[in-house]
């Protein structure tokens, strides 16, 4: 029996999700959009969950969308049904139509082109091999990139580098990449999994409802007015002062010993 084309595996408070088609350079299959929806809501879902990571198999990310099954009969597909059930599948899996709730790091070896470039805007913490190379290359296809980057990617890096990559489809190395902040952190190749883990442990530290408030209060604000963005916070924020977490943070602080973080 064949491997999944994603793998799903928890330790401790962090689940690492892996695309698992290295054959294929990790594109998008129907089976592995499915498995992605079906990851993201197990990982906002459970309680216990604190942290995730998005990563591929074999020394690649992903290439994204598989243009070869895009246009193939895929309706003797036995996944294909899950697509027919819910038109919103595909644009959630790729995290266009949804956004996690817990913290996502990416950790990028090799290729991360069209689709794997997308999904990337939608991670919050993004380390990359030194070899790594990024790309929107829809447009070499007379495709459209439609995981959001035309809207995203400008917010996220500065303008005349997302018009750059998005109009161009030109690949991108992770130096340069890290040079305009589409990556943050750049690693000796081979690393990139292991750091994504280190920082998730961190994240995993600390308190759970705190830093879901604080991902969700940038979230919402992202295109507010300073003024709406502000009273926003406040709205997100203060609830958390009021948890048995916020209790519990302050009193270890004071007892020198490390925090037992509840989500409470």
């Amino acid at each position: 029996m064949s491997e999944p084309h994603l793998l799903v595996e928890r330790e401790d408070h962090v689940v690492t999700v892996t695309f698992n088609r290295p054959q294929a350079r990790n594109a998008w299959s129907l089976e592995m959009m499915a498995r992605m929806w079906d990851a993201w809501q197990e990982i906002d879902s459970d309680p216990d969950v604190r942290c995730a990571i998005l990563t591929g198999a074999g020394g690649t990310f992903s290439a994204g969308a598989d243009l070869k099954l895009m246009h193939s009969d895929q309706s003797d597909n036995p996944w294909h049904a899950r697509f027919r059930e819910d038109k919103e599948l595909h644009w959630k899996a790729m995290l266009r139509h949804y956004r996690l709730k817990k913290p996502l790091i990416a950790a990028v070896e090799g290729f991360a082109l069209g689709g794997g470039t997308e999904i990337l805007q939608c991670t919050d913490i993004r380390v990359a091999g030194r070899s790594a190379t990024f790309g929107l290359t829809e447009a070499k296809y007379g495709l459209f990139p439609l995981g959001g980057s035309t809207v995203r990617l400008r917010r996220q890096i500065p303008f005349t580098h997302a018009m750059d990559m998005l109009l161009t489809g030109r690949r991108v190395s992770a130096p340069e990449a890290q040079s305009f902040g589409l990556i943050g952190r750049v690693v000796d190749d081979g690393q990139a999994l292991a750091t994504a883990k280190e920082i998730a442990a961190m994240i995993a530290a600390n308190g759970p409802l705190a830093v879901q408030a604080i991902k969700r209060a940038v979230i919402e604000s992202e295109s507010m007015t300073e003024e709406d963005g502000l009273a926003r916070e406040l709205l997100v924020g203060q609830p958390v002062f009021a948890s048995e977490d916020a209790k519990e943070g302050p009193r270890a602080f004071a007892e020198r010993r490390a925090p037992n973080f509840q989500a409470r």
